[in-house]
């Protein structure tokens, strides 16, 4: 029987994915150049990016690699969902960015406060 979530949607995506991926033999940069170009095709918004930055920066996918996607997908997707994806992507880095300040920024006032009290 299921239980209650605050997040019933994200929690279905989440082991969605990840049924997907043990389900999967391709190794971890297959899969992302493999996801990152549905994404593209898909017209994916920047949210979706964001959830692959993880595991692409694990998996020592490069900027250039991205590049190279994008450049290989363009004649079949088009011009036009290349130019959205870059978008979405820079966006999501955007996003990911401020989200690893205000992560970074909480565990420095967590130790202040912990020194503070000792």
């Amino acid at each position: 029987m299921a239980t209650a979530s605050d997040t019933p949607v994200l929690d279905t995506l989440a082991a969605m994915t990840v049924d997907s991926i043990e389900r999967c033999h391709m190794d971890e940069r297959t899969l992302i150049l493999t996801r990152v170009a549905a994404l593209v095709a898909m017209d994916a918004p920047a949210v979706s990016y964001l959830a692959h930055i993880n595991p692409a920066v694990k998996a020592d996918f490069t900027v250039e690699e991205l590049q190279d996607l994008l450049i290989a997908i363009a004649p079949v997707v088009g011009t036009a969902r290349v130019m959205a994806a870059a978008g979405h992507i820079a966006q999501a880095f955007g996003v990911a960015i401020v989200l690893a300040e205000a992560e970074a920024e909480a565990i420095a006032q967590a130790e202040a406060d912990s020194r503070s009290a000792s």
